[in-house]
């Protein structure tokens, strides 16, 4: 893989300085939110950081997109959760790892080109139920309470009631400053960074007003390392090894995913084109070197994306200063993050969960009463209730089901009298729709029908028939026996090329013979009045 390639062509001293301008702009945003997606998640938060630095970098070289910004994300929050919660964190690191493994694998089969194929309601209904995630966990910490948290949304509800009594007014007053300060940010759209300035406010209220009553960044973890993330290596058992697929392929899944909504929109807001494959590349690599250094999953960050392109970015350049930035506040600012509240993290957090609620979408699909709000919502409630891997693979499944059963729907055979209104030993029979599995009792009807009794020729006009499958070949093949041997003679007109070609595999035009396919059904028809006359 070239170093340099297509997305750096447009490298000069001007677009140098766009992008070390958006790169420190996008940094400074990546910062709080790299804490506190570790934080949210159950890890300390220097390892969101080290994420966003490691996968920042990398991805931003190797990856498809020219203004990507990766690092770790709020989708992740609830599968880190329960990855620490089954496995603990040797358990997440291989299965980081893993994840990108397969994501380096996934994007030699050009998967990057298949994802785009997911249902909307699916992928608005695990957002959506991720988001409610996001936003009820840090209910606790809002109100300054501590407890175990559990593997499950309810469960996690329940302890949570449990534990109301020991409100801290001073956290809720923490957090309630911050949502202030994003208010009044984005109401009066001060030009201030509004995730650290969200940030920085409260902590200095907290520290100055009414010290030591409210949990902090240093009191939970320790002051944080002024140091360059450690080399370790990975301790992997293989007897244990498939212990970690399902959830691998999880963060593999949600992060292929997330990845390449994240370079859409970019490709949205720029009007460039991205290498869906090389994306997976850089994000594959991402996730298989980040453990090394104790990091958490990593994909491409929708917002952080979109603020490096608002700030100017033209090329990868941005993504590599921005996590140079993450880096330098590692290395010079670390102690001054111990004094941040927890209660802080909780405003910033809702807040990313609120705008990727997708809550527009939700009440928009779920209006329209049909398969796909069905869809959406259990896709939803599962990943809230129960679990992510689940929720999709029961959201797909229910998708198909569905679609199929609308296909099946349109597809219909269809009696056209006023072809043969003076010739009643012929009938036609027009295919509307894709024949497939799905749509086979259509092909059944055709034999249970109740021809007219002086029918002698059925001519199958295959016009408006856009594809067929092998299931309905073979029946179909069925069909003209069985209705050949009950004395009828069939004709076919107006095959379309594909059809045609799986129509001669299965040996249905010798079946038929040549002499009774058409190239239309007018043809067909006239054809069959002539040998009716001469017979």
């Amino acid at each position: 893989m070239k170093f340099i390639d297509e997305r750096f062509r447009d490298m000069s001293t001007q677009t140098l300085k766009k992008d070390i301008s958006a790169g420190i702009t996008v940094g400074i945003v990546a910062v709080p939110l790299a804490m506190a997606f570790a934080i949210a998640s159950g890890l300390a938060p220097i390892i969101g950081l080290y994420t966003a630095i490691i996968a920042g970098t990398l991805v931003s070289l190797f990856g498809g997109s020219r203004f990507q910004i990766a690092g770790p994300t709020g989708a992740f929050i609830p599968v880190v959760s329960a990855v620490l919660f089954q496995y603990g964190y040797e358990g997440l690191l291989i299965t980081t790892f893993i994840s990108g493994v397969m994501m380096l694998l996934l994007s030699i089969f050009k998967v990057g080109r298949i994802i785009k194929f997911m249902p909307i309601s699916v992928t608005i209904g695990f957002t959506a139920g991720i988001a409610v995630v996001i936003f009820t966990d840090q209910i606790d910490e809002f109100l300054g309470i501590s407890y175990k948290k559990m593997p499950h949304f309810h469960q996690n509800i329940v302890e949570l009631s449990k534990q109301i009594h020991n409100t801290n007014i001073y956290a809720v007053i923490t957090a309630l400053i911050g949502f202030l300060t994003i208010y009044l940010l984005v109401k009066f759209k001060i030009k201030l960074p509004i995730l650290l300035t969200a940030l920085i406010v409260p902590t200095l209220v907290a520290t100055f007003i009414f010290p030591n009553k409210v949990s902090t960044i240093g009191s939970t973890f320790g002051e944080l390392p002024r140091s360059l993330p450690q080399f370790n290596m990975l301790n992997i058992d293989l007897s244990s090894f498939s212990n970690y697929l399902a959830p691998a392929f999880t963060i593999a899944f949600l992060g292929i995913l997330e990845s390449l909504l994240s370079a859409s929109v970019a490709d949205t807001m720029t009007n460039t084109k991205m290498n869906p494959d090389k994306e997976l590349v850089g994000q594959g690599l991402a996730n298989i070197l980040t453990p090394f250094f104790g990091g958490m999953p990593s994909t491409g960050a929708i917002a952080r994306t979109a603020t490096n392109i608002q700030s100017g970015a033209v090329t990868p350049i941005s993504g590599v200063v921005h996590a140079i930035v993450v880096l330098l506040c590692v290395l010079i600012l670390s102690p001054l993050a111990s004094y941040v509240p927890l209660a802080a993290m909780a405003p910033i957090l809702m807040r990313v969960a609120f705008n990727m609620s997708e809550r527009h979408h939700v009440w928009k699909l779920i209006k329209t009463k049909s398969g796909e709000s069905i869809v959406l919502i259990l896709t939803m409630l599962l990943t809230i209730f129960l679990d992510l891997t689940v929720a999709v693979e029961v959201g797909v499944i229910l998708a198909i089901l569905l679609f199929i059963r609308q296909m099946s729907i349109q597809t219909e055979a269809i009696e056209e009298t006023d072809r043969t209104d003076d010739c009643p030993e012929v009938t036609v029979l027009t295919f509307k729709g894709p024949l497939f599995f799905g749509a086979v009792n259509v092909l059944d009807n055709v034999i249970c029908r109740k021809f007219k009794e002086e029918t002698k020729i059925i001519v199958f006009n295959m016009h408006f028939l856009p594809v067929i499958d092998i299931t309905a070949v073979e029946i179909l093949h069925n069909s003209i026996k069985k209705l050949q041997s009950s004395g009828y003679y069939v004709y076919l007109s107006h095959i379309p090329p594909r059809v045609y070609i799986m129509l001669k595999q299965e040996g249905i035009l010798d079946t038929v013979g040549e002499n009774r396919i058409f190239y239309t059904t007018k043809e067909a028809v006239k054809t069959a009045k002539e040998r009716l006359e001469i017979s």
